[in-house]
């Protein structure tokens, strides 16, 4: 005899699953819903859409599929939060922004979907650029923009809004051509505030007094600002990102600062019980423990011959 096999329920297609997750958002804002969820604002939700973002952004350094899949479920639940919100306040739904956004990757890629006669494909940066030239024309349409720098978002953390201001200014010619005028600017920066900081110390007969003042002084913090600006701009040349950089250089300055924690409880005592030359000299075995480790990976994944 037989045995029957068990029945399966056939998966979700994507659409219905979009559509399952918006219904499932809107109970839990019903009158019978999660008295959290129902007292939830946009302005109370802002915390938590930055920091699932910033999980997002771990997940990927960590290189964890399973990690991503899920911290991209929790942005997904942010969306559909504020949406359901701008629904319920008559505003807009969750559908209305997948269909703007389909609507809007159509718009911007007439390479891709329109062509225009052109069968010429286009390189990343002459995409860019008509993507932004785009872009200005629906705004223009919309409201009166006033600087192609107007929408780069005041809320984005200083060095990332830094970039993008600097990439906009760009995008429309107000740039250098090589990276050798960028560095000497950056030296010009640093030079500034060696002096500013010269002059500061100068005034004063005690260093530390000095330094302290330096703390709320507006001509150093200037100077300083100008520094981080126009190291940006290196970062731009290098094309590297700057928001990322310092953050995997605060994460491995994190690893070491443990590492080095660890080693003094291992002897017994509290980490500001030992002079400088100690805990330098776990700091530096810190730093070599990576390269070694680093070294291993990189020969583990070397290809057969």
């Amino acid at each position: 005899m037989e045995t029957p096999s068990p029945k399966t329920t056939p998966p979700l297609s994507h659409e219905e699953s979009l559509s399952d997750v918006v219904t499932i958002m809107a109970t839990l804002r019903g009158p019978d819903g999660c008295p959290w969820d129902r007292e939830q604002t946009t302005e109370s939700l802002k915390p938590y859409l930055l920091e699932e973002v910033y999980e997002v952004l771990e997940a990927i350094d960590a290189k964890d599929p399973l990690a991503l899949k899920e911290e991209l479920g929790d942005l997904l639940l942010q969306i559909l939060f504020h949406s359901q919100i701008a629904s319920e306040q008559g505003q807009f739904s969750y559908q209305d922004v997948k269909k703007d956004l389909g609507d809007k990757l159509i718009r911007r890629h007439p390479h891709v979907f329109h062509h225009q006669g052109n069968t010429t494909p286009l390189t990343s940066g002459e995409v860019l650029r008509q993507w932004d030239q785009l872009k200005q024309q629906e705004k223009g349409q919309n409201q009166n923009m006033p600087s192609v720098l107007a929408n780069v978002p005041k809320t984005s953390p200083a060095l990332l809004r830094a970039a993008q201001v600097q990439k906009r200014a760009a995008r429309v010619g107000f740039d250098w051509s090589t990276i050798e005028p960028v560095l000497q600017k950056f030296k010009e920066e640093l030079d500034e505030l060696y002096a500013e900081m010269a002059n500061i110390v100068d005034s004063s007969d005690d260093l530390q007094d000095a330094l302290t003042t330096t703390k709320t002084n507006p001509d150093i913090e200037a100077e300083f600002g100008d520094v981080l600006f126009s190291m940006v701009n290196v970062s731009r040349f290098l094309h590297i990102n700057p928001e990322e950089a310092l953050r995997k250089a605060t994460n491995k300055f994190i690893m070491r600062f443990h590492y080095v924690e660890l080693e003094a409880t291992r002897h017994g005592q509290n980490l500001k019980d030992y002079p400088p030359e100690k805990l330098d000299h776990w700091w530096k075995a810190a730093k070599r423990q990576e390269t070694n480790s680093s070294h291993l990976t990189e020969t583990t994944h070397e290809p057969l011959p």
